[in-house]
């Protein structure tokens, strides 16, 4: 390496699937081939706290992530790797407390010190009200379990970072610039202010505490807005931790993030462009060294079209490589430093996050912006002026509303081996693991650890020592969040889908007209019910598609996520609904689409049309129009309002017949 260069940034792949056997030996090959961090995906039915024989795990075990049920599958998941010479991060958030407590378990197994592991728990719970979905517990006792876990490592994991400040989803939901910056340091106030007010902290040690708060971003396709975002949020990290917390010391005040750049951006039409788009966004948060990226990630190409491959991966790593070790962009300064473009944009850019982030403080800070709805509200709204902008074609996306003529992609000439599928059996094979697990265990003393866990939460204590306590027990994933519900209760965060939004903002004059002549019909307003099954709680779609029904004239029943099939049917029913439509981004469409479908015969409402839409293969669509769906919509239908006449159509089609 030249002398004087930079070292570069953290490179990671963000990867986990099927199994924790299969999810080793990918980690173990990533690593191999040069990546230089474990960045962990873990499947929903962990993210959420159940375990894969729970009826609502259904279809979703090992699909976009890896399944930790226990301590054994974190052996398996880390054989051969040495944690204590390993930056790992763990994408998860509302069982962050849980899946930290198995990773401490197991150090504790292998006799390592606790004090020498490195690495992230992302455990930021606000942005899974808003965006992901794979919350469990109610904000309060849920920022409790945030703060347990952040005073623990202050006090045993000194090289851990116990918060990952996550704005990459609120820009995935729609999130302006503005509001990425604002909403995400409201997220780590709130944080703080709780962290500051805990008793069990030496205020001694704060300062050091907010040196280990990191952040993980988004970086979209809008280069210069991009590089002078994250100079913005420097500045603004800076300023906060020295006027509001009195931090005195530059290290501490450091704004440390990782990335992982726009997968909202990426196309399932001319796919093979996602590769430029991917290295424009990368570019925007490593070139300027003052606000550099200390870990990136970066999305495969073929993510709009299902799960990448092991090849795909190695793709995205590569481009890492050859910006850092090919490029001489690690031997300079930082190349904006006295431009008047951008220090007129970040000046901007701050002056508006300021203003948002008043707003919030004066609704009483992050939580009750959250529980009021409006933070939801505004990227409900945000994304639906980002959706007409390019449905309009106000917004250019090549290959999507401009450019669309192509010559076939040699990528892409069998779409389906484009992607990779995960084995059905995986489910089945966990479910029996799990099975053996319970049965070779000490059951009383499973049960002991668990009163311990639900003593500790009804008291105030901290967390983290029982969960560990447990974890070497044997405790499964289910039982400690279960064991947490029972005390903590659940949540149902605010939809965001409000009466009227953006009513005015769309030029719908005439599929209002359809639906007021189907209306008429009918006599009654046509009714359309949207439903997320199973536990993906990426509801962007979702409530992209209840907006643009509400707003043609459609009346929708919209329940949020986390649904099981015989729920949705349950509420078609009752409702009386003319159609019902699922989203479905989890790769579980097949399994979930085909219970729903069940369901409705088995209540007698099968002649109701069932539409879907979701990141679905063609060979997958074909199989869900052959069980009785009507119509499948995929990331190239982009135009909602033409998704909302081809319903229309169909309702009018069957009540002609």
């Amino acid at each position: 390496m030249t002398a004087g260069r930079d070292d570069p940034w953290l490179m990671r792949t963000y990867s986990g699937h099927s199994s924790a056997e299969a999810s080793n030996a990918l980690y173990r090959t990533n690593l191999a081939r040069g990546q230089t961090g474990l960045s962990v995906a873990f499947d929903l039915p962990t993210q959420t706290g159940y375990d894969a024989d729970h009826p609502l795990a259904r279809g979703e075990v090992g699909k976009v992530g890896v399944p930790i049920a226990h301590l054994g599958d974190m052996r398996s998941l880390f054989l051969d790797l040495p944690l204590d010479q390993m930056n790992t991060s763990m994408t998860i958030n509302a069982t962050a407390p849980w899946l930290l407590a198995l990773y401490c378990a197991l150090a504790d197994e292998r006799g390592i010190d606790r004090a020498q592991l490195s690495g992230t728990v992302q455990n930021d719970i606000i942005k899974e009200y808003l965006s992901r979905g794979t919350y469990i517990f109610p904000p309060d006792p849920s920022l409790r379990l945030i703060n347990d876990v952040v005073v623990f490592c202050a006090d045993h994991l000194p090289k851990w970072n116990p918060t990952n400040v996550c704005s990459y989803h609120l820009q995935e939901a729609g999130a302006t610039p503005e509001e990425e910056l604002a909403f995400a340091l409201a997220t780590a106030i709130e944080v703080l202010d709780r962290v500051r007010a805990n008793p069990a902290l030496d205020a001694a040690d704060f300062p050091r505490v907010v040196g280990r708060i990191s952040f993980f971003v988004n970086a979209g396709i809008r280069f210069v807005t991009e590089m002078c975002k994250m100079r913005a949020f420097t500045e603004l990290w800076d300023e906060i931790c020295r006027t509001r917390y009195g931090i005195t010391e530059a290290r501490y005040r450091r704004f440390r993030y990782g990335v992982q750049v726009n997968s909202l951006g990426l196309t399932e039409q001319q796919p093979e462009n996602n590769v430029y788009r991917i290295l424009l966004e990368a570019m925007a948060v490593v070139l300027s060294k003052s606000a550099r990226a200390r870990a990136v990630q970066l999305p495969a190409w073929n993510e709009a079209m299902g799960l990448p491959r092991e090849w795909d991966q190695q793709w995205s790593l590569r481009l890492q490589q050859i910006l850092a070790f090919e490029t001489d962009l690690l031997d300079y300064g930082d190349l904006f430093d006295g431009s008047p473009v951008v220090a007129e944009k970040v000046s901007a850019l701050k002056a508006a996050a300021y203003a948002e982030l008043a707003r919030i403080e004066a609704m009483g800070g992050a939580v009750a912006a959250i529980e009021s709805g409006y933070m939801k509200r505004r990227l409900v709204e945000s994304n639906t002026r980002r959706l007409r902008a390019i449905e309009s074609g106000e917004q250019m996306v090549v290959g999507v509303n401009a450019y669309i003529d192509s010559a076939p992609s040699p990528l892409t000439g069998e779409a389906d081996e484009a992607i990779m599928t995960v084995d059905p059996g995986v489910e089945q094979a966990q479910i029996d693991a799990l099975h053996l697990w319970r049965a070779n265990r000490d059951e009383a003393a499973v049960v002991e650890a668990l009163s311990a866990l639900k003593a500790a939460a009804l008291s105030g204590d901290n967390i983290m020592p029982p969960s560990i306590a447990a974890a070497k027990i044997g405790v499964t994933t289910g039982e400690w969040a279960a064991a947490l519900r029972s005390v903590f209760g659940e949540y149902r965060a605010p939809t965001g889908v409000g009466a009227g939004a953006l009513a005015k903002d769309r030029g719908l004059a005439i599929i209002q007209a359809e639906i007021s002549d189907l209306a008429q019909h009918l006599g009654r307003r046509p009714k359309f019910l949207v439903g997320k099954p199973g536990l993906d709680g990426h509801s962007n779609g979702a409530e992209q598609i209840a907006t643009a029904a509400r707003d043609c004239g459609f009346e929708v029943v919209y329940e949020g996520i986390r649904l099981t099939p015989a729920r949705i049917v349950n509420a078609a029913l009752e409702e009386g609904v003319h159609v019902i439509g699922l989203s479905i981004l989890s790769g579980s469409h097949t399994v979930l689409v085909e219970e729903v479908l069940a369901q409705m015969n088995k209540a007698g409402i099968g002649d109701v049309p069932l539409v879907v839409g979701g990141i679905i293969p063609p060979k997958d669509a074909e199989r869900l129009i052959a069980a009785g769906v009507a119509r499948v919509f995929t990331p190239k239908d982009f135009k909602i309002t033409a998704i909302m006449r081809e319903i229309a159509a169909l309702l009018a089609q069957k009540a002609a017949a």
